[in-house]
């Protein structure tokens, strides 16, 4: 299973892929996600998503960050300050505050990802996902995103999915470490998750020998 169908997983997403199959549960404030009867709805409002390539939508830099509460039926008196407050804690907010009207597809590529971290804000989820949200940027993008993690994990809690080690090091509190195991009679491949820590225990004194092998540089 690719990675972020795994984080899809958390949001529901994979239920806009045909071919998805979910098994188990998920709780969330010990609400199994995929209990008949939930709002799917209010799921992807609480757990956002920002996607591994940034995907502004083909509208204006305003319209980016304001389509989720216009969708949520927010008065339009409103979205001036929901915008700029989202834009602002995306750290976006000087460098667009005078082109709010111009097209998102004008921004840099890390602006872009900064806009679609924006977007998911504005909405006021209590969980960001994010798929390899650096593995399209350079390094200096890369470092803003990251120190934008910094910045927010305080007012949510952020799960990054990254091959990225030295990332992964450098912004997590917690690590969990996932291989893929195939299935003995079909050969279908899924998600196993190896060990979950403390960042630090993870990358220094791994509990499991595979973690210790992929943190190492021994394969992967």
């Amino acid at each position: 299973m690719r990675q972020d169908h795994r984080l899809r997983c958390f949001n529901r997403l994979n239920d806009l892929i045909r071919s998805a199959r979910v098994s188990g549960c998920i709780r969330y404030h010990g609400q199994d996600l995929y209990e008949e009867g939930v709002n799917v709805t209010e799921v992807r409002r609480r757990i956002g998503m920002v996607f591994q390539k940034p995907n502004p939508f083909p509208k204006s830099i305003f319209d980016n960050v304001a389509y989720g509460p216009k969708i949520a039926g927010v008065p339009k008196r409103e979205l001036d300050g929901i915008v700029e407050k989202a834009l602002q804690s995306a750290a976006l907010w000087d460098e667009v505050k005078d082109r709010l009207g111009k097209s998102a597809l004008g921004l840099s590529g890390g602006q872009q990802q900064r806009l679609c971290i924006a977007r998911a804000i504005a909405v006021e989820p209590e969980v960001i996902l994010m798929d390899e949200p650096c593995s399209a940027l350079d390094p200096v993008s890369t470092a803003r995103i990251e120190d934008l993690m910094a910045e927010i994990k305080s007012q949510y809690t952020i799960v990054i999915v990254t091959h990225n080690m030295q990332q992964a090091a450098r912004a997590s509190d917690m690590t969990a470490f996932f291989t893929t195991e195939a299935d003995e009679v079909g050969g279908n491949r899924s998600g196993v998750l190896v060990e979950y820590a403390e960042t630090q225990h993870i990358f220094a004194n791994p509990s499991d020998e595979r973690t210790e092998s992929y943190v190492t540089g021994r394969f992967g």
